[in-house]
């Protein structure tokens, strides 16, 4: 069984550019995969492998500057969820693109999964998804704002055109794991917003903490890893990746005309040129040839942002 560990920690990195090599040559040393981002701002990222190793790229990272108090999400996976490792060196450990928003100055007040539930059935509070649009998809909960933006990027500006909506009303935010919500929330009280809370550990941590018949969440949870989607218990989903468009798809989907797999699904089948197609084709006709080898392709899933 591999074992999956999902992280993040805002900190002080005055040079993270030294901090990358040592942390890379122990995950491929310890048969540890996935992504890692280093930024001034501190580490994001997904890694997975055998619990020693794990352990090991852990108690690395909690010596770090800063770092002594990182927490992390864990789940398990009988497959590889990853083809490689990559620790990469970022501007934002995830990208908002404002400069000012800092979550070491403040954040919104954090809220347990156990009593979530009776904050956002409070009828004077206003429940916003700060994740993308395809994640939004297949699953959120009940009542939940979707801002239909395809990056967080956008969600500053979503926020100048809406905020109207939101008047006289306490704000409670939530995403996969926690840290779009650090930046979101600490970007509202920069803009005067009084009351604002998020779900600590994200939706990660509250289906699993959270019963399911004591839950408000609908569908399933988006992940930034081999697994795509999973539900309560952290159990795996049904869903799949179209690799053309990055989007999760069910398995009855492949049944539709506009589905090819590699290349095209029906969210994306008119968003990509002929051009693009044929690259697609490519990149899937050598996967395929690395599985007949028993090799893993360097494919990969996208970073959340």
């Amino acid at each position: 069984m591999i074992t999956i560990a999902a992280l993040y920690h805002f900190t002080r990195f005055p040079d993270p550019a030294a901090l990358k090599a040592p942390l890379a040559q122990l995950c491929c040393a310890q048969g540890v995969t996935g992504t890692l981002l280093l930024a001034h701002e501190g580490i994001n990222g997904t890694i997975a492998g055998p619990r020693a190793g794990i352990d090991a790229v852990l108690a690395h990272i909690r010596a770090l500057p800063g770092c002594a108090d990182i927490e992390w999400k864990e789940s398990q996976s009988s497959d590889e969820p990853f083809g490689r490792m990559k620790v990469r060196l970022k501007r934002e450990i995830v990208t908002m693109g404002q400069p000012h928003v800092d979550p070491m100055a403040g954040t919104g007040h954090y809220v347990d999964p156990e009593n979530w539930n009776e904050l956002i059935s409070s009828p004077d509070v206003a429940v916003i998804d700060t994740r993308n649009d395809y994640e939004v998809a297949i699953g959120t909960f009940e009542g939940a704002v979707d801002p239909q933006t395809a990056s967080f990027r956008e969600f500053p500006e979503w926020w100048a055109q809406n905020k109207d909506r939101f008047h006289n009303k306490r704000i409670a935010m939530f995403c996969t794991g926690g840290i779009r919500c650090e930046k979101s929330t600490n970007y509202l009280l920069g803009e005067g917003v009084p009351e604002v809370f998020h779900l600590k550990g994200g939706i990660l941590k509250y289906l699993e903490k959270v019963p399911q018949e004591e839950s408000l969440w609908q569908g399933d949870c988006f992940v930034f890893d081999g697994r795509v989607s999973v539900g309560h218990g952290l159990r795996e989903g049904p869903y799949e990746l179209c690799h053309g468009c990055r989007r999760p798809i069910l398995p009855e989907d492949k049944n539709r005309p506009e589905y090819e797999a590699g290349v095209s699904c029906h969210q994306c089948i008119t968003e990509t040129t002929e051009s693009d197609k044929a690259r697609f084709r490519e990149r899937q006709k050598q996967m395929t040839l690395a599985r007949e080898r028993g090799e893993q392709h360097l494919g990969q899933v996208r970073r959340e942002d």
